[in-house]
């Protein structure tokens, strides 16, 4: 006569075994929020039209704004108070007009062209240079 194990004894331990697996693969699977996607259009503040830069990360520190070029921050029109002080670490660009996008410089009157950021978009920078102009233009901006 044979005796026979029930085969829900056998495979209970295999299944509490992948089970385990699975939820351990999950968990490992779902993003960290160190990777979440950078801060959303509404949570910018950075009125319509306007490019705006900061002297923080994440669209902190202090901030200048314009909704025009600038071909010298420190004696143009609008005049940002830090600029020739303190690097530039982040930016958004908030415009809606037939522009691309915006490029910035780091010398007066558009030269030594350091970066461009497109239309409703943004992020931090690398922070290691002062702006001192800027641009919208039309065509590549990368």
């Amino acid at each position: 006569m044979r005796l026979s194990v029930p085969r829900t004894h056998r495979t209970r331990p295999l299944l509490a075994a992948f089970a385990v697996s699975a939820a351990v693969a999950t968990v490992l699977a779902v993003p960290s929020s160190a990777s979440a996607a950078p801060a959303a259009p509404a949570a910018v503040d950075c009125a319509t039209g306007d490019i705006c830069f900061w002297t923080g990360a994440n669209f902190t520190g202090r901030k200048c704004a314009w909704d025009v070029a600038d071909p010298d921050w420190q004696g143009g029109a609008i005049k940002c108070s830090w600029a020739a002080t303190t690097n530039v670490k982040s930016v958004w660009n908030a415009g809606t007009g037939d522009y691309s996008g915006v490029a910035y410089y780091k010398g007066a009157n558009y030269t030594d062209r350091v970066g461009c950021t497109r239309q409703q978009h943004g992020g931090n920078l690398a922070g290691t240079y002062k702006v001192r102009s800027h641009k919208w233009i039309t065509g590549s901006c990368g």
